[in-house]
């Protein structure tokens, strides 16, 4: 199975899957972004790009390599990614579905000033324009595809911990 957390860049995706994982026995945090990283290492570069979701290879190398590794592992994946465009999204849980691999698709969600609150105080990472720049994205996207494809955790009064809970709950069922 995959547990896919999904929201905007700040949201705290990866800080509630790790919590997550501990949460689901035989469980494994495989971060997608890493495939991106591999094609942006790729020399000279694939065509100029503000995201590398853009690449076409990227959806399919993310379903591969999920199917891969469970393959070998079995278990459960926790997958945090902010995916906001819906035919990407299409992609991957199709692709995942032709592999009869089931995705438990989470949002986390925040109000626009409660996320903006979190991207500008952020202590880790610091403030971040590339992080604020999602905002819009990904309202737009939660009123017209997102949150009718995902379980919604509406992070803006929970800890981490408590999103985590949450899901890991849901999960087990």
């Amino acid at each position: 199975m995959i547990v896919w957390i999904n929201g905007t860049h700040g949201a705290g995706k990866t800080t509630t899957s790790a919590l997550v994982q501990r949460l689901i026995p035989d469980s494994r945090v495989f971060d997608a972004e890493k495939v991106g990283e591999t094609l942006m290492d790729i020399r000279p570069g694939l065509p100029e790009t503000d995201n590398f979701q853009h690449w076409p290879p990227w959806r399919p190398l993310v379903v591969e390599t999920a199917r891969r590794v469970l393959d070998y592992t079995g278990g459960t994946l926790v997958m945090p990614m902010t995916v906001l465009v819906e035919q990407y999204w299409r992609e991957i849980s199709s692709g995942l579905a032709q592999h009869d691999i089931p995705v438990r698709h989470f949002v986390l969600h925040a109000d626009q000033d409660t996320l903006r609150g979190r991207i500008l105080g952020d202590t880790v990472l610091g403030p971040s324009s590339f992080r604020l720049a999602y905002l819009e994205p990904y309202a737009e996207a939660a009123r017209t595809w997102l949150h009718a494809e995902a379980e919604v955790v509406d992070t803006t009064h929970l800890t981490p911990a408590q999103a985590a809970q949450r899901i890991a709950e849901d999960v087990k069922g």
